[in-house]
């Protein structure tokens, strides 16, 4: 039990290198309509505790057209990253991310379909 705990704090703890490239593949397909977003912001990756676990994670702010081509409004997500590679994305990540610092993220702004 150890031994499986210690394997998943180790791979927890391997920083992204392409969390970019990372996040513009994923939001590509995650999106219903990924061209066009605006105002894409992003954390430079850090150690977060969640769930129990720590773990490299960005935060990620955007706002992204709905189906039917409005806008929908800023989101804010959290991303999390295993053996540095993309784990999953989270919705509604305003609270955890409340403090961030954030960055421009114009690759994500430049996503076409």
């Amino acid at each position: 039990y150890q031994r499986a705990q210690q394997a998943e704090a180790e791979a927890n703890a391997v920083p992204p290198e392409n969390y970019k490239a990372d996040i513009v593949a994923l939001m590509r397909t995650y999106l219903n309509d990924p061209s066009n977003v605006r105002e894409a912001f992003v954390t430079v990756p850090a150690m977060r505790t969640m769930d129990g676990t720590s773990r490299y994670a960005v935060c990620l702010r955007y706002n992204a057209r709905k189906s039917g081509g409005q806008y929908a409004g800023s989101k804010d997500s959290i991303v999390t990253f295993r053996q540095g590679k993309l784990d999953r994305i989270i919705d509604n990540a305003r609270e955890l991310c409340k403090d961030a610092a954030y960055l421009p993220f114009p690759e994500l702004e430049r996503l076409s379909r």
